[in-house]
């Protein structure tokens, strides 16, 4: 006797992943805040040493990461930004670590760093103008946190080349300059992720984030807006 069977194709709902952005910006922030209480000479401290275990775990590897994760669920912007700000904890981390000694008086700049660190923090200006630009269309809140970024690293750079100048009032100034503008950051980056994390099963409330009246979301919002009067 013939007999039939039948298959049953059992097919799973796709898998969804977290938002990576917080977490990625929640590491930045963190890292970027102790640096700049630092830079800022915050109750007398100016060594930075502090900052290095934090340049490798949390703003280094996890903010990295966060950045692999980001190329997971098809953030490209957050994927180029997170990742290479993670790159960029790490190589800070390796500067300061004694073990290489970059840096040191017996190393191979014999102390004489002003210059080449003034190029390191320089090009990592560039990089985030570019990544600035691309926020144009985004919200004042994560506009105005690469506009800090962006000063943190100008700033950072000019101080690196007035210490090579030997312009120590300069110098001083310029560092507790960055320090303002990266606490600014740090909290704009901590305000961003807020942002990320909140919805109606966690918080009773959302933080705006500004949206640029030009943006895709503004112009979302204004039609919405637009059909809710009419309605």
């Amino acid at each position: 006797m013939a007999t039939t069977q039948t298959f049953r194709i059992v097919t799973s709902e796709p898998r969804r992943f977290a938002n990576p952005s917080p977490l990625g910006l929640s590491a930045f922030a963190v890292t970027t805040f102790v640096l700049s209480c630092v830079n800022m000479h915050v109750r007398g401290e100016t060594k930075p040493n502090i900052a290095v275990p934090l340049a490798f775990g949390y703003g280094g590897l996890v903010q990295l990461l966060a950045g692999m994760w980001e190329m997971a669920v098809g953030n490209t912007f957050g994927a180029t930004a997170l990742s290479s700000y993670g790159g960029f904890w790490i190589a800070y981390g390796i500067l300061l670590t004694p073990t290489w000694n970059t840096l040191g008086a017996d190393g191979p700049y014999e102390g004489d760093t002003g210059s080449v660190m003034g190029f390191f923090l320089t090009a990592w200006w560039i990089f985030t103008t570019m990544l600035l630009i691309c926020t144009l269309k985004s919200s004042f809140a994560f506009f105005f946190l690469f506009f800090a970024v962006d000063m943190t690293f100008l700033l950072l750079a000019c101080e690196s080349y007035a210490s090579d100048l030997g312009n120590e009032t300069a110098r001083s100034g310029l560092q507790q300059a960055a320090g303002f503008f990266g606490l600014l950051a740090s909290f704009l980056a901590w305000y961003n992720a807020l942002a990320g994390m909140q919805d109606s099963s966690n918080s009773f409330f959302r933080v705006p984030m500004f949206h640029f009246p030009w943006s895709d979301a503004g112009m979302q919002m204004r039609k919405e807006r637009a059909q809710h009067d009419l309605a």
